[in-house]
């Protein structure tokens, strides 16, 4: 009887020892995650492209709408089921681009005949990596999400998007985040009234040399319409000289050349002065006929159209500056209409050229080194529809 009871201790005393050795093997039959699975990998689209296998998430600039094998444009999108990323907001070597099918749930968040604004933004998507138009592609879509934040597999929504920031200047716009239409012009009022210097108008000759100077020759600034590179030294307002051009004509608001809208470097431009003077204080649609000494723009009776190299850095200073002067600090209450005849009232137009205009032609690399050197040199507050061109449609679409 004694051996017996020895024997069923012993057995008593192991099972806890062996049940806790079974808990301890159960994680390393389950893997190293546990019962999480491991999070997927973010790709750039230079890994996507050369990984057409599986499922992925991939984050790129959008930048265009694809049509054929090596055709994408770039704007007057004819369609909302595709569009081209790219891991350079400015790419335009389509075997650099990764083709995205949009399928019917995203088309009206992410369509770009629909969203045009969604030009150069960031797009995060995750989709089967399958060739699309014969071309390294994502297909079937299960998440379509703007900006960095992680992929959800629910649209943001219809018409105009909820901006995301994105990029270096996320800080400056923290108090715009996540909103949309007046809440988003409201939030972006406050942000570029804040600790802003004025400039006089004499200071505004020099300014302009820095902020206009042509990257190929430093002697020289960038003419807005004409496109001409031009002296420095010949500002002035004698024939063939350049001079102040107010892209919001300073007669429509009567501000005149007061410190405020009248000397406000984010649209103020150097100009030939016959230009200059062509262009008066016209609004800006499309059509007219072709001025002689500005090839590319076009003039009536009422507007001017641009060449298009700047019809869109022509909008988003229109667009800056019905945000920037909202009645407040003594200016007048600017804003932005679908006419041409508003003569003297604080108005300028046409809102829906300029919304075209700013979708074709996404900011370039003078007009973002434009705007950072305003930011850092001079005025202190930036132009937020260069940072995010998007915000525009939110906002006036």
């Amino acid at each position: 009887m004694s051996g017996l009871t020895s024997h069923r201790r012993a057995a008593a005393l192991t099972m806890p020892a062996l049940l806790g050795l079974f808990a301890l093997l159960i994680p390393l039959f389950r893997g190293p995650a546990g019962m999480q699975p491991m999070a997927a990998t973010t790709m750039t689209v230079a890994q996507a492209i050369s990984s057409q296998s599986g499922t992925g998430t991939v984050r790129g600039y959008i930048v265009g709408q694809p049509t054929a094998t090596s055709t994408v444009l770039y704007s007057g999108f004819t369609g909302d089921t595709a569009l081209a990323i790219a891991d350079s907001g400015t790419e335009r070597n389509t075997s650099k681009m990764l083709y995205v099918q949009i399928t019917s749930t995203y088309r009206a968040t992410f369509g770009l005949q629909s969203n045009p604004g969604r030009i150069g933004t960031v797009l995060t998507v995750t989709g089967s990596l399958a060739a699309y138009f014969s071309h390294p592609g994502l297909k079937s879509p299960t998440a379509m999400t703007p900006g960095t934040s992680t992929p959800t597999t629910t649209p943001t929504g219809t018409g105009s998007p909820t901006p995301v920031p994105t990029g270096p200047t996320d800080a400056y716009y923290a108090a715009a985040a996540g909103k949309s239409g007046a809440s988003l012009k409201s939030a972006l009022h406050g942000i570029i009234s804040s600790g802003v210097t004025t400039l006089s108008y004499d200071a505004v000759w020099n300014a302009l040399k820095v902020t206009d100077q042509d990257p190929v020759n430093s002697s020289n600034v960038i003419l807005l319409y004409s496109g001409i590179s031009r002296s420095k030294s010949l500002n002035g307002g004698d024939s063939g000289d350049w001079n102040r051009e107010h892209v919001w004509a300073k007669s429509h608001g009567d501000f005149g050349t007061a410190n405020g809208p009248g000397t406000d470097l984010h649209h103020l431009r150097p100009e030939d002065v016959h230009v200059n003077s062509e262009r008066d204080n016209k609004d800006f649609d499309a059509g007219g006929t072709a001025v002689s000494d500005a090839p590319g723009n076009k003039t009536d009776s009422d507007s001017w159209e641009p060449r298009a190299a700047v019809k869109g850095d022509v909008a988003r200073m229109i667009f800056y500056m019905a945000v920037r002067y909202e009645g407040g600090d003594g200016y007048p209450d600017l804003e932005v209409d679908d006419a041409t005849s508003g003569g003297t009232a604080p108005r300028l137009g046409r809102l829906s050229a300029l919304l075209q205009w700013s979708a074709q032609d996404p900011p370039d690399a003078f007009e973002k080194r434009r705007n950072d050197t305003i930011y850092s040199t001079y005025q202190h507050n930036r132009n937020p529809f260069i940072d995010h061109p998007e915000w525009a449609p939110s906002i006036f679409g």
